[in-house]
């Protein structure tokens, strides 16, 4: 096994797991800078009031995401098991 197929194996690992933690972070993103804005807007200062919001919005996300989700670290798994031959050969 080379230094480059390492690179790229890890390479290709950090691209899976930024794909799999984008959706759920940008909805919690979004949904808190609404929550933020709206806090803003009404002066309510409660710190727990962007919890529910948010922990809703990851939730969707996972459920809306999660098949796309699923498929996306199957193929990336199956891929890496079929190249174990040829990292190691």
């Amino acid at each position: 096994m080379t230094p480059e197929m390492v690179i790229d194996v890890g390479k290709e690992a950090g691209e899976i797991v930024i794909l799999m933690a984008a959706p759920p972070l940008l909805a919690g993103l979004v949904v808190g800078l609404i929550v933020s804005l709206f806090q803003t807007a009404t002066q309510i200062q409660e710190m727990t009031l962007t919890f529910i919001p948010k922990l809703l919005a990851v939730g969707a996300a996972l459920v809306i995401g999660g098949h796309w989700m699923l498929s996306v670290i199957t193929d990336y798994v199956i891929r890496l098991y079929h190249s174990i031959p040829n990292l190691i050969g």
